[in-house]
């Protein structure tokens, strides 16, 4: 396939969006890889990195390489996604913590209109698809519900994390970073771009190579052979995510980070001066917010004494996302 530069911009402005995506717990940079196109290259690309690559170097040149390694593509994808991840990490640190009845319902109009651009390429619906659909529907919801776990902080405990989490981040539907809050590699990892800490990054990125090259292959096959009960196992992924990213949410744990004593919210009623409200958990940086519950807007006001649910802004975001998915979905036509 011969591209022009313009496409390797599109590649690189869809790898933006999927490092945007990465940096949130509860969104997945691969949902947006496949509505805009890309996901069955890049997991065909990384499943093709092998040591017969460098066999094809040393007998071919380095042209015959990198036309092997698709390096164009990968250089322009990945360049996106670390830019737009490096630096959106503190930016939806900042949005979930502060804002984040808002930041929730962009990606939840986002993920809503994942399910329909994922769902209708599935062209053969039987039994084994409406099973995949279903457990992998069930298997994300149940992956939202488990709570943080506390952080750890071995920077050789982000090589395993690493590995883990990467193969959530390709998956559509299974967010990443969400893996990481469960493991607890979060906040090391996040602390770590945050101070430029080159060792923890480089065992994260190790990891994540590794786990990379092993899951492509997995993937790869599962494409090759049972297509459609892929699809629907991912569109299940999607569907079960969207209990992570419903906006309005009651906090029913959280743990006092220098103890570790794991309390309700509701015994816990001040801090100095200050109520503790939900939104307002954010400002208190020994506290860490366990696990959360999925609540109505008419109740969001009521039991989290009075903070406003926001539903019309709410509602305009969710709005917002779920077009910007027909967007990605219409560019994504442009480089196939």
């Amino acid at each position: 396939m011969q591209r022009r530069l313009s496409d390797y911009l599109l590649i690189s402005l869809k790898g933006i969006a999927m490092g945007a995506a990465d940096a949130v717990p509860g969104v997945s940079g691969g949902t947006i890889a496949f509505i805009s196109g890309i996901y069955e290259e890049l997991i065909t690309t990384i499943s093709n990195v092998n040591l017969g690559l460098f066999k094809t170097l040393k007998t071919s040149g380095f042209t015959a390489f990198w036309k092997a390694l698709n390096g164009n593509f990968l250089v322009a994808l990945l360049l996106g996604i670390i830019v737009s991840f490096v630096s959106f990490m503190r930016l939806a640190k900042y949005l979930i913590e502060y804002h984040p009845v808002l930041i929730w319902s962009f990606f939840f109009g986002l993920i809503i209109a994942s399910i329909y651009f994922v769902g209708k390429q599935i062209n053969k619906w039987h039994l084994p698809t409406v099973l995949a659909l279903i457990t992998g529907t069930v298997a994300a919801f149940y992956i939202t519900t488990l709570p943080s776990s506390a952080g750890n902080e071995s920077p050789y405990f982000l090589f395993i994390a690493g590995a883990i989490a990467i193969c959530a981040m390709i998956l559509p539907g299974i967010s990443g970073s969400f893996i990481l809050l469960i493991l607890g590699a979060y906040k090391t990892l996040s602390d770590a771009f945050h101070d430029f800490d080159l060792k923890r990054i480089t065992l994260f990125a190790g990891g994540a190579l590794v786990g990379l090259l092993s899951f492509s292959h997995v993937l790869k096959w599962l494409f090759k052979n049972y297509h459609n009960v892929t699809l629907a196992l991912l569109t299940g992924f999607i569907f079960g995510s969207l209990n992570k990213v419903w906006p309005w949410k009651l906090t029913d744990l959280v743990m006092e980070k220098s103890s570790g004593l794991i309390s309700p919210l509701s015994d816990i009623t001040t801090l100095g001066n200050l109520t503790i409200y939900q939104q307002e958990l954010a400002d208190f940086d020994s506290l860490k917010v366990i696990s959360e519950t999925s609540i109505l807007p008419n109740m969001y006001a009521t039991q989290n004494n009075g903070l406003d649910p926001q539903l019309v802004p709410a509602i305009i975001l969710m709005l917002v996302g779920f077009f910007t998915i027909f967007i990605l979905e219409r560019f994504g036509k442009k480089v196939q």
